[in-house]
């Protein structure tokens, strides 16, 4: 395909913990692509209901994942993996939280590398390394990098806003600095959380855990530009748009391009 994504996930970052981390690559990024800072999760805002909103445009209400176990939907939605797999797209996902497999139904992706979050320091950084790794030598059409040290080591091991916390978004961020770096610009970047996080916990309806930062970054965007009224179920139509292929059927998110 023509037009290549790498789609960024930062499980748990709050907006105002993004801009408190300390970390100079956050002004740039807003200065480098177009971003909102209040954009909206789902409910319930937990993390494999958030995700499934996030790969099929549609509440967990539709597709029926309303905890971090999944349930198999009633009426199957074609999910952003499956719909760019079946164009003839080449997927690859990097993950270090086990139930993130369940976005995706095999065999739709050439790679999948699962590595632990407390199986090693800096996790985050080996999957992002491995990432960078496989788009230079095989160039794939689509690429998931879920980052969740941010959610697990910084939110409910220490509390969201602390110090912990907001040194796991620091070198969250690092991440995403080494990724567009490193990419030709053949390929867009977008960058997301999928809730926030209050005290130790998430999953309610507070501004805390409902508001999330979005970033994107590419030929399509225009850089420096603030975007408004945008919310997960926007991220797969936004990335179809970008790659030039149609929408399935049934996605309810609308494209920030259009």
């Amino acid at each position: 395909m023509e037009n290549k994504v790498i789609l960024i996930s930062i499980d748990g970052m709050r907006p105002d913990g993004l801009e408190g981390c300390g970390n100079p690559f956050v002004e740039e990024m807003k200065k480098r692509g177009s971003y909102c800072l209040e954009a909206s999760s789902v409910v319930p805002s937990v993390t494999l209901p958030c995700h499934m909103s996030i790969f099929h445009s549609v509440p967990p209400e539709r597709h029926g994942v309303t905890t971090n176990t999944y349930i198999p939907p009633v009426h199957q939605i074609n999910g952003l993996f499956e719909h760019i797999n079946a164009l003839g797209g080449k997927c690859a996902m990097y993950y270090g939280w086990e139930p993130i497999r369940e976005i995706h139904r095999t065999p739709c992706l050439k790679r999948s590398e699962f590595i632990w979050a407390y199986s090693a320091d800096n996790t985050d950084k080996i999957l992002t390394e491995h990432a960078l790794e496989y788009i230079k030598s095989e160039s794939p059409d689509f690429v998931f990098l879920y980052m969740v040290e941010t959610d697990e080591k910084g939110g409910h091991d220490n509390g969201w806003m602390t110090r912990p916390y907001l040194d796991c978004i620091n070198r969250a961020i690092d991440n995403v600095k080494a990724v567009l770096e490193s990419v030709s610009d053949d390929y867009t970047v977008i960058v997301t959380a999928d809730h926030g996080g209050h005290d130790r916990s998430h999953g309610s309806t507070l501004p805390e855990d409902m508001t999330i930062p979005m970033f994107f970054f590419g030929k399509a965007f225009e850089a420096g530009k603030e975007i408004e009224n945008i919310d997960l179920l926007d991220i797969a139509p936004t990335i179809a748009d970008v790659m030039k292929i149609p929408a399935p059927m049934g996605w309810e998110g609308k494209s920030i391009l259009k």
